[in-house]
């Protein structure tokens, strides 16, 4: 098999961590962490260092915090990477397994979530679709009680982390995989939606906001033009941090004005 020489840089455990307190992040931090691993350069040791660089940094006080989204718990008639045959949906409703914090996997939010996901000791919040876990001692704080019908609004972990003063950390990752600014959809004028999902007597639907990720690329900009955000590298990624209030207080006032609330918006699916 062809193999490819390394590209830089070389990432440690500790030098991750270095570079992570350089930026801002402070011991004791609540953390929600949006993160690209290809991003980084050459990790030794990949997510698993990753994840380590990131708890050396918060410390034995600190929390971090990971979306471990499961878009595959959907309706297939969603699904558009790929798609399946019409005459397959009723089946894979019927067979789909059921969620299950310790064992359904995360997909579309990387392999540093999943890593977390799987570390010992990490809680998982309930909802089967837009879950998060957690590491520290706000974890059980952070992840419990996340509401069925509440996909990333108040009775979500976001609402938790926006009055326990955490931070995001976009490491490597875009302002598109900002979900704090999904809690701001929730406190302005919304459309309703119905999701389909597996549940415990089988396919179920449940009405939700709608939810939609389109221009957060813009309100990222904007936000980062008009409020704080520490910038800066780690490895080779561009990396911001910044409070989780204020991106949904922007975020509240900008999507009032900028997008439409229409009915069609959701949340991209597998």
């Amino acid at each position: 098999m062809p193999t490819h020489a390394p590209t830089g840089p070389l990432i440690t455990r500790g030098t991750l961590a270095e570079q992570l307190r350089h930026l801002g992040v402070k011991t004791g931090d609540i953390l929600l962490a949006h993160s690209s691993l290809s991003s980084l350069g050459w990790v030794n040791g990949g997510a698993v260092a990753v994840v380590q660089g990131l708890l050396d940094a918060l410390g034995p006080d600190g929390t971090l915090v990971v979306p471990t989204q499961s878009a595959q718990l959907s309706d297939p008639e969603l699904w558009r990477a790929p798609p399946v045959p019409a005459a397959w949906w009723e089946t894979v409703r019927a067979t789909m397994p059921g969620y299950d914090p310790r064992t359904t996997p995360s997909r579309g939010v990387g392999v540093v979530p999943e890593t977390v996901r799987t570390w010992p000791g990490a809680l998982r919040s309930s909802h089967p679709q837009t879950s998060f876990a957690a590491l520290g001692p706000r974890a059980a704080e952070i992840t419990e009680g996340h509401a069925l019908d509440c996909r990333l609004g108040e009775h979500s972990p976001l609402a938790r982390l926006e009055r326990l003063g955490a931070r995001v950390l976009l490491l490597g990752a875009g302002y598109d995989s900002c979900t704090s600014f999904h809690l701001a959809e929730y406190r302005i004028p919304a459309p309703l939606v119905a999701v389909g999902r597996p549940g415990p007597g089988g396919w179920e639907t449940v009405t939700e906001v709608s939810i939609d990720s389109a221009r957060f690329d813009e309100l990222g900009h904007d936000f980062e033009r008009d409020r704080p955000v520490v910038r800066g590298r780690v490895g080779a990624a561009e990396a911001r941090l910044f409070p989780v209030a204020d991106a949904v207080a922007y975020a509240e006032r900008w999507l009032a004005l900028h997008r439409p609330r229409e009915a069609g918006f959701e949340h991209p699916r597998a």
